[in-house]
């Protein structure tokens, strides 16, 4: 078992740089390059990203690692130019925000819970 803070080398966040959040999405940008110098759990994580792009929150799940441990590793992924974060998705001003027939189907089904 590894610690989480010796899979970061003790930071708790990633740094300023990179906009990275729940429902930021995730694309490997060289996916024939090689992976100098990047450890198995940053590999393990391009493992991931590179099967297609993915909001960091299913990165997190799939790789069974904390949240801000998968953050602070997508940071240094990011870093070294393998990956590219992008933020959650904007809506247009004025647009909607969830689709209501879906809102409507989630409160019912919280409703019989």
């Amino acid at each position: 078992m590894v610690r989480p803070y010796t899979m970061t080398r003790g930071r708790t966040r990633p740094s300023d740089r990179h906009a990275i959040d729940l429902m930021s999405r995730v694309t490997a940008l060289d996916t024939d390059a090689g992976l100098p110098g990047v450890d198995h759990a940053r590999a393990a994580l391009l493992e991931l990203v590179r099967r297609g792009p993915r909001p960091v929150v299913e990165l997190a799940a799939d790789a069974d690692l904390p949240l801000t441990v998968v953050r602070v590793l997508l940071d240094d992924l990011a870093e070294a130019g393998l990956v590219r974060v992008d933020g959650p998705p904007r809506h247009a001003p004025g647009g909607p925000v969830a689709d209501p027939e879906l809102l409507r189907e989630i409160v019912e089904r919280l409703r019989e819970l």
